[in-house]
């Protein structure tokens, strides 16, 4: 049953409220690897010229290694690593209809409902993406009991456009990708979310999300473990994980400043180095968790997954005050 939500404004705080009581965890997850004996070729792990399996597009490595997102007991394992770090709601990246990552989602939501978890849907800038061409999409969706849709690169399509999608939906909601409360507030979104763990690094969590309750919106700034895409895609920047201080940091911001969902930027993008999910040690290029909140060989590959637990904890000690 679709949950009855009116998507913005002070309805939109309202509604999480009464489906979870104070504060929400979510957290951004990809079904978008394959295997050529599950999937007829590799999927993403080759990309930027890597040679899977041996030789993937991250610079770490994963303790099942180059997996399918299409194996029922790898999607299994996952949806029980979320649910026990505490988050509720898992947000299933989507590029659109009879995309591979779409055509997953129905086995992805299947297994992580079976784990006592949501799922929210991450709607990606695909090619012909339109606030018009989503709405019968969306629509669909939610009859499938997705209420939460998060739009990356929402602020390249014109607010005029997004208010008028968002004016004709009901049952849903909406947030915008961005950190200016008055630009979700334009395009008519029930709230918003950064993603961007490079560029936001939690300074300015306190100042939006009280903006953002000044305006009636939902605030769900986005944390996460450090950034480094250089083996995926050449990209040179990086935000170093510091043994796990990134993350802290981030998440000691979203916790100051009362945010209404923390999202985490992520599970497993192992491509940008965002991934929570256990890695492990095997030698150069490939960094591991080892340090991290002190921790060192089987211990650490579940450094991160373990202090979520912890900050979920603390989050929402913070939100029932």
């Amino acid at each position: 049953m679709v949950a009855a939500l009116v998507a913005g404004g002070v309805d939109a705080r309202a509604g999480l409220v009464a489906r979870f009581g104070p504060g929400e965890v979510a957290i951004f997850y990809y079904p978008w690897y394959g295997t050529p004996s599950r999937d007829g070729a590799w999927q993403h792990w080759q990309q930027h010229d890597n040679a899977p399996p041996a030789q993937i597009a991250s610079g770490w490595f994963p303790i099942r290694g180059a997996y399918s997102s299409s194996d029922p007991a790898v999607v299994r394992a996952q949806m029980h690593e979320i649910a026990s770090s505490g988050v509720q709601t898992v947000i299933v990246s989507w590029w659109g209809p009879g995309s591979v990552e779409a055509g997953r989602l129905p086995d992805v939501a299947s297994a992580a409902r079976a784990a006592g978890l949501r799922i929210a849907v991450h709607i990606e800038p695909f090619a012909g993406r339109t606030p018009t061409s989503l709405e019968p999409q969306i629509t669909a969706l939610a009859a499938q009991g997705v209420t939460d849709f998060y739009i990356y690169d929402s602020t390249k399509t014109p607010d005029s456009e997004w208010r008028a999608l968002n004016g004709r939906l009901h049952g849903v909601r909406l947030l915008a990708n961005t950190a200016l409360p008055g630009k979700a507030e334009a395009g008519g979104f029930a709230g918003f979310y950064t993603y961007d763990v490079y560029i936001y690094d939690g300074s300015s969590f306190p100042r939006i999300c009280a903006s953002a309750r000044l305006h009636g919106l939902v605030c769900a700034p986005s944390v996460g473990p450090g950034y480094n895409a250089l083996r995926a895609t050449g990209d040179t920047r990086i935000r170093g994980r510091k043994d796990g201080a990134t993350y802290d940091n981030m998440w000691r911001s979203a916790v100051r400043a009362a945010a209404d969902i923390v999202t985490i930027t992520s599970y497993n993008e192992w491509h940008e180095g965002t991934q929570i999910e256990p890695a492990r040690a095997v030698g150069p290029p490939y960094a591991s968790y080892d340090g991290a909140y002190g921790r060192f060989g089987r211990s650490a590959q579940l450094a991160y997954l373990d202090r979520t637990g912890y900050w979920v904890n603390r989050y929402r000690e913070r939100m029932r005050r």
